[in-house]
């Protein structure tokens, strides 16, 4: 349980819990001043971050906390809880600024979620799911799915953010190829060709040289996508 809550994904679902517990309590005047309205981005850039914790409602506030809590954990073990962070507020903020063009007024983690979405299909393309909790499909063919739907909506609007979904959903599947392409060079560069290292050292006065073979293993490889260190 502690380590549940050192995760990422945790603190998130619980932040969003709190601010729409603190919407229904507050009333909408709460919702009014960290909602996402375009017009009053540039005197209020906060509210870029602050909309993506807000929900219009319950049903609202469920899916999009089920799809983090079902995804989140994947995508954290593979990439960390840093870069975590890093491409959930930046697919929320981007899909933000996207939804700003093109609506007046946007609230909901959707966005973000989005990304971390497009992070897993990158990664996992093959992973079984259930498309509306009872149609198995790999999860490459439902996230094309999603995106259709999100593409029909921009010419049907059905009072649903869709521009903000494509655009969360394209950041995430853009940092998924970039982290498969990273793997690739990786896995060429120190798997298939172990480097050698060479050092030196001195003894009776005479500097003395050999060489090491370094080879890394698949472990090795995760904690470098991860982390970013060897």
């Amino acid at each position: 349980m502690r380590k549940l809550f050192r995760s990422a994904f945790v603190p998130i679902i619980i932040a969003n819990i709190v601010l729409f517990v603190l919407q229904l309590t507050l009333g909408s005047w709460f919702t009014e001043m960290f909602l996402l309205i375009s017009s009053d981005i540039l005197a209020r850039p906060w509210i870029l971050v602050s909309s993506m914790f807000l929900h219009a409602s319950p049903t609202h506030l469920f899916f999009n906390m089920y799809v983090l809590f079902m995804f989140g954990p994947l995508v954290e073990q593979r990439i960390g809880k840093k870069r975590f962070y890093i491409i959930y507020f930046v697919s929320g903020i981007l899909a933000a600024l996207a939804a700003s063009l093109f609506y007046e007024r946007a609230l909901g983690a959707s966005g973000a979620i989005m990304g971390i979405l497009g992070v897993t299909i990158m990664l996992l393309p093959d992973l079984k799911v259930l498309f509306l909790f009872f149609l198995p499909m790999s999860l490459r063919t439902a996230g094309i799915i999603f995106a259709l739907v999100d593409l029909l909506g921009v010419f049907y609007p059905s009072g649903t953010a869709n521009i903000a979904h494509l655009a969360g959903l394209g950041v995430g599947v853009a940092y998924g190829a970039y982290l498969l392409k990273k793997r690739k060079v990786f896995h060429k560069n120190f798997i298939q060709r172990p480097i050698t290292k060479q050092h030196q050292y001195k003894k009776q006065g005479k500097t003395h040289a050999y060489s090491q073979t370094i080879e890394l293993s698949e472990d090795d490889m995760q904690e470098y996508l991860k982390s970013g260190r060897l």
